[in-house]
């Protein structure tokens, strides 16, 4: 004969389960890493961490190198490392690598360029560059900044009143786009 304290228990625990209410289901949250963030503010990160890794302390010498020597440097020059003494950050050397016969010419510029990468950075980083011929990989030009215009009369004096002289611009081109007749687009 079964005891009848024996029949009660998995009945109990049958209706335990079926009588309990499920939690609520949790919000979405991402695993880690917080927020999602532009591309445009990663690639600083990780393009700094290529650029020291070829010997680049400050990835912006190769960004702005137009700026940094001119023109026509930059035409037939590319710096391709900074390398410092170990355990410092000034009388470093820069490799370049130059375009076809140039390396006459820039033997005389040298200290010019010193000079110039130097000014840059804000104390004597480099101290002698170094030169090997290679292939020059050509920048695409530098667009100059659109001319600002005066505000035409049909748009009347709802622009006019705008500050921002690059705010009142790209206003004024919406308006001269949106007033224009619709365009077939050109496939080039």
């Amino acid at each position: 004969m079964a005891k009848a304290g024996s029949e009660d228990k998995p009945a109990k625990k049958a209706k335990a389960k079926t009588g309990t209410k499920m939690a609520p289901a949790r919000p979405y949250e991402r695993p880690r890493g917080g927020e999602p963030r532009a591309i445009a503010d990663l690639v600083p990160e990780i393009g700094r961490a290529a650029f020291r890794k070829f010997g680049f302390i400050q990835s912006s010498v190769v960004s702005r190198w137009r700026e940094i020597v001119g023109d026509r440097l930059a035409d037939v020059t590319q710096p391709a490392m900074i390398r410092f003494p170990t355990g410092q950050k000034a009388g470093g050397t820069l490799h370049l690598t130059i375009s076809g016969a140039h390396a006459p010419m820039l033997q005389h510029v040298a200290p010019d360029i010193i000079a110039a990468v130097n000014r840059f950075f804000g104390y004597a980083a480099i101290a002698q560059v170094r030169m090997t011929h290679g292939q020059i990989e050509r920048a695409p030009p530098v667009q100059p900044a659109a001319m600002l215009k005066p505000v035409p009369a049909e748009l009347g004096e709802s622009l006019r009143d705008i500050g921002d002289p690059e705010l009142r611009t790209v206003l004024e081109r919406m308006a001269a786009g949106l007033a224009a007749p619709p365009k077939l687009p050109k496939i080039s």
